[in-house]
């Protein structure tokens, strides 16, 4: 059957929309990526959703309002994904969206209980386009007692674990997060955020550069790391957490980005981009050497994730894991851009057979629970 995944992350590039032929599910899953198209972020809109996500400056009627204009920006990006592939809204039987985060809090704090909040309204594109939607994809694995993130790994169980291999599959989006497979064997399947994946680093390219990201890692491969910025960011609170652990823009959003922009405005424009570039690939190396290595010799590492596309980045990750093989999604025959878009369409697949796609031991949740709301369309 043909689904349709949607993505709009935490670095706000653009929504990433994927047209899956899929069947079966559960390790009988058998998919083909018919298309890939990213829409991209009205710079407007993408404002809005900074100021939504900022706790000093949002508005509630704002956000009502954001969630519906999400909802139609969302048909918006599937219209033109289908009319680029030839397909009809008719023909298609279930879209499975994330939504867009606003705020996550994974762990009690003061008096706020865990929670997540994801907007882009399902029953607008249910109604627009007339079929079934699959969204909201945290909110049963936290109650469930877990923190709603990563969701990633069970797609990446489905489509990459291998007997008798230990494969570390590193995505970098607005966040950096990791899913280690050992072998076969679900429950020991690991996944935690690294920390910041481009979002510090396309922050700091709006401040200094007047550019949304680092095209290629072109900016950062002319600099050289300001040590001292390093040695902060590296005794970043989150560093020192014990997984499973998530993140997000609370943590390494632009008001972080702005305070070490402006302590280090000495320094040398490029030299603070470098010194980001390289605090993604070190904080993820970070990770792997203190909870992974430590117990599991890694096979090799595969990076999605807009990230992959950033040279001077997996030039840093290759030389900070030294002998561990580092491809990306592209060199194995499936697109970096479409990892997580495809992943919310194997989770909304599972959703329809009534099967459970967290996984408890990445999460902390205390059972397999089934993720997603489903809005069924009117007609």
């Amino acid at each position: 059957m043909y689904a349709v995944g949607i993505m709009s992350g935490t670095s706000m590039d653009g929504i990433d929309t994927v047209l899956v032929d899929i069947h079966g599910y559960g390790k009988e899953t058998k998919l083909k990526v018919i298309g890939y198209h990213e829409y991209p972020m009205p710079l407007d809109m993408k404002a809005k959703i900074m100021r939504a996500c900022d706790e000093k400056d949002s508005h509630v009627d704002e956000i009502c309002s954001l969630n519906f204009e999400l909802g139609y920006l969302f048909v918006e990006a599937v219209k033109v994904l289908l009319h680029k592939y030839h397909i009809l809204s008719k023909d298609i039987d279930f879209i499975a969206t994330h939504g867009q985060t606003i705020y996550h809090i994974p762990f009690q704090k003061g008096q706020l209980l865990p929670s997540t909040l994801q907007i882009g309204e399902p029953a607008v594109l249910a109604y627009e386009l007339n079929t079934t939607v699959i969204s909201n994809f945290r909110v049963m694995d936290m109650a469930a007692g877990g923190q709603g993130a990563p969701l990633v790994p069970y797609s990446e169980f489905i489509l990459y674990s291998e007997e008798h291999k230990n494969i570390a599959l590193q995505n970098i989006g607005g966040i950096g997060n990791v899913t280690l497979l050992v072998g076969q064997d679900l429950d020991q399947v690991q996944a935690f955020d690294t920390g910041p994946g481009n979002m510090m680093i396309n922050e700091a390219c709006r401040l200094l550069y007047h550019l949304e990201y680092d095209d290629c890692g072109h900016i950062s491969a002319k600099g050289t790391v300001i040590n001292a910025l390093l040695d902060e960011l590296m005794h970043h609170s989150y560093m020192k957490k014990q997984p499973p652990k998530s993140t997000g823009r609370e943590d390494f959003g632009e008001k972080y980005v702005h305070y070490l922009v402006d302590k280090y405005k000495k320094e040398k424009p490029q030299d603070i981009i470098t010194t980001l570039t390289y605090f993604t690939a070190k904080s993820i190396a970070y990770h792997y050497q203190t909870y992974i290595l430590t117990y599991y010799p890694l096979h090799k590492v595969i990076v999605g994730g807009g990230g992959s596309h950033n040279q001077t980045l997996l030039q840093m990750l290759q030389k900070e894991l030294y002998d561990i093989p580092v491809y990306t999604q592209d060199d194995i025959g499936y697109s970096s851009d479409a990892k997580e878009a495809i992943a919310f369409v194997i989770m909304g697949n599972e959703t329809l057979h009534h099967h459970f796609s967290n996984v408890k031991s990445a999460t902390g949740a205390s059972d397999y629970v089934i993720l997603g709301n489903m809005t069924l369309p009117p007609r």
